[in-house]
């Protein structure tokens, strides 16, 4: 009966993250290719930038479209997109650390890549 009752109030909450975590890679993939939202490739470090085989808007585009398959894997299948968002979040993370800039936007990663994780934890209980 407890258990029926933690279920209900964790429910909306799972589910909130599951939307978020669901629609925002999706919204952000899209703007890799019109950059709407924000000149995507300055959060690019001209070291990486130097060593990519494409130019920073083809890669973008490229990340463009991991973020929205991410987001889509959430939508289907929290579980493993939310592991999927929470690793892709940290790595982006890392890479504005070890580039020296935007140190505000990392946090804010590693916090939203500790959410993703914790919906992960929320789907095996209530999904």
């Amino acid at each position: 009966m407890e258990n029926t009752n933690v279920n209900q109030t964790l429910r909306p909450t799972f589910y909130l993250l599951k939307l978020t975590f669901g629609l925002v890679p999706i919204v952000a993939g899209l703007d890799k290719f019109t950059n709407l939202l924000t000149n995507w490739e300055q959060y690019l470090s001209p070291k990486m930038a130097g060593m990519l085989p494409l130019q920073p808007h083809a890669f973008m585009m490229v990340v463009g479209v991991i973020e929205i398959v991410a987001g889509v894997i959430v939508l289907l299948k929290p579980a493993v997109g939310g592991i999927i968002v929470a690793t892709w979040l940290t790595l982006i993370a890392l890479t504005l650390i070890f580039g020296g800039h935007y140190f505000d936007v990392a946090v804010r990663d590693l916090v939203m890549a500790i959410s993703a994780y914790s919906m992960t934890r929320l789907a095996k209980t209530v999904a």
